[in-house]
């Protein structure tokens, strides 16, 4: 693999993320590479970018992300193609998503160079509500009542089969999600490659347990105002009774892997 335009992103705020830019940087330049980095510091030798939407306008060949599971959910939501992205582990809780630690970058560079890795290929899914599409999510949209001191009945459709029942909201998650917000409300955990999707009831009155559904079509409509919540990270609205349709995104997250593993995420929990 050539690595000749090379974007290096770091966590927000994050120190040690930030000086680990300046290493990877250094590394890759070492390889000729052309750098973008996006980070608060100045590094010489690479072309510093203010914010990822344009990372859309650069023909790149990988991206780095050094942070936790957070920066790189970040970066997925910018990437509307299929960029492949290493992700690193600094400073992050579990890192559940991240391939290896910042030891481990310069044998990972010459794996890759040398053509020694995988694609892993994971699906990511988006709403779209009052005509205008949001950005695609890797883990999971949620959708959550505003009243707080109202439960909402939430209609769901998908196929020819419908589900309404009052609740405080609902999670569609895809299998890389599985093991995240909607595991802790009871889901199942998914193989990541599979292509399906995770219905989650949250707080339904009455026991409904979730569904895995084939990753098509699905309208969700609230009879109260609610949000629309992409990866925890962010947040838009929809009216009451306004249907909001989701759906698998055009393009899949794909990650750049250098061991082969079963279950990966199971594995990053503890299982």
């Amino acid at each position: 693999m050539k690595l000749q335009k090379v974007a290096v992103v770091s966590k927000v705020g994050s120190k040690e993320s930030e000086k680990a830019v300046k290493d990877v940087a250094k590394k890759l330049l070492a390889k000729k590479s052309t750098v973008y980095t996006i980070t608060s510091s100045d590094i010489e030798g690479t072309k510093k970018i203010e914010t990822l939407e344009e990372l859309k306008k650069i023909k790149l060949d990988l991206v780095i992300s050094l942070g936790g599971d957070g920066t790189t959910l970040r970066v997925f939501r910018n990437l509307d193609n299929e960029v492949p992205i290493l992700t690193i582990n600094v400073g992050g809780n579990r890192g559940i998503l991240s391939e290896i630690t910042i030891d481990e970058i310069g044998n990972a560079i010459d794996q890759i160079l040398k053509g020694k890795f995988f694609l892993d290929k994971r699906i990511r899914v988006v709403a779209s509500c009052g005509g205008k599409e949001f950005p695609p999510a890797l883990n999971e949209i949620y959708i959550n009542r505003t009243n707080l001191t109202r439960t909402s009945e939430i209609n769901i459709k998908f196929q020819n089969d419908t589900v309404k029942q009052k609740m405080d909201g609902v999670i569609i998650a895809t299998p890389s999600g599985s093991t995240g917000h909607s595991f802790s409300l009871g889901g199942p955990i998914l193989h990541e490659s599979l292509d399906v999707l995770i219905i989650t009831p949250v707080a339904p009155v009455y026991r409904l347990e979730s569904i895995v559904v084939p990753d098509e079509k699905i309208e969700i409509t609230s009879s109260h105002d609610c949000n629309i919540v992409m990866d925890a990270q962010v947040v838009k609205s929809a009216g009451y009774g306004e249907p909001i349709i989701i759906k698998k995104y055009k393009k899949p997250a794909v990650f750049i892997r250098l061991k082969k593993r079963g279950l990966r995420q199971l594995s990053k929990l503890g299982f």
